[in-house]
């Protein structure tokens, strides 16, 4: 927080609020603290007289080398004081300077910056829609510019996917085409109609049946035949 602002209760609430979104974004890619309200967590500079930027962006490796400084304006802190006290002052940092300031106030920042010659690594403008808040980026100085070139560069590609294996050569070294497996040409056989039963064949039960009736009328005769004699 500037020392020599003092925000309404309401801005300084989405002060706030833009600096935890903003340290949640640059987590990405660096070590990032923050000093929020009336904290001093993290100072840059000289140990005599510290700044204390509301983000501090320091790389990952043991020596926290400062790599950028992230100031968050409201639309009552964009005006000449405040640029002459905190803006050149971290401009002045061999790091990045970063601003973020309402849409609203795009265009007096660039004069302040414009007049007072503040190098602005990235200028960045931020509105509330809702209950979001959303970022836009309006202008990028040339030399962040080349370094985000150079990182992109360096950025690993992407893993080839590995090319699919080599078909089998034939006998004459051509290689040897897949073909579908062959469908099956056999059909089923139509069903043959069923055949009426011949007048023979259905007479044949029918003799059969009277066989058992014969031999008993034949038993029966040669029975009486004897009694007779």
């Amino acid at each position: 927080m500037s020392p020599i602002l003092v925000r309404p209760v309401r801005e300084q609430l989405e002060h706030d609020r833009v600096i935890r979104l903003l340290q949640a974004k640059y987590k990405r890619k660096f070590e990032v603290a923050i000093n929020p309200g009336n904290e001093q967590a993290m100072p840059v500079g000289n140990d005599g007289a510290p700044w204390f930027p509301d983000l501090v962006l320091q790389s990952h490796d043991r020596g926290r080398k400062l790599l950028g400084t992230v100031e968050v304006e409201t639309a009552e802190s964009v005006n000449h004081l405040e640029a002459m006290s905190q803006w050149v002052a971290f401009s002045k940092f061999k790091a990045a300077f970063h601003l973020y300031v309402p849409t609203a106030c795009i265009d007096n920042a660039r004069r302040l910056c414009s007049d007072l010659n503040i190098d602005v690594a990235e200028l960045w403008a931020y509105q509330s829609v809702g209950e979001q808040i959303r970022f836009a980026l309006v202008q990028r100085s040339a030399a962040a510019e080349k370094a985000r070139a150079a990182e992109t560069v360096e950025r690993p590609k992407a893993v080839a996917k590995p090319a699919a294996a080599p078909r089998p050569a034939g006998r004459n070294g051509a290689v040897a085409a897949v073909r579908p497996a062959a469908r099956s040409t056999r059909r089923a056989a139509p069903a043959q109609p069923v055949r009426p039963k011949t007048a023979a064949k259905a007479a044949k039960p029918a003799a059969r049946r009277s066989a058992p009736a014969k031999a008993a009328r034949k038993t029966t005769t040669s029975s009486r035949s004897q009694k007779r004699r």
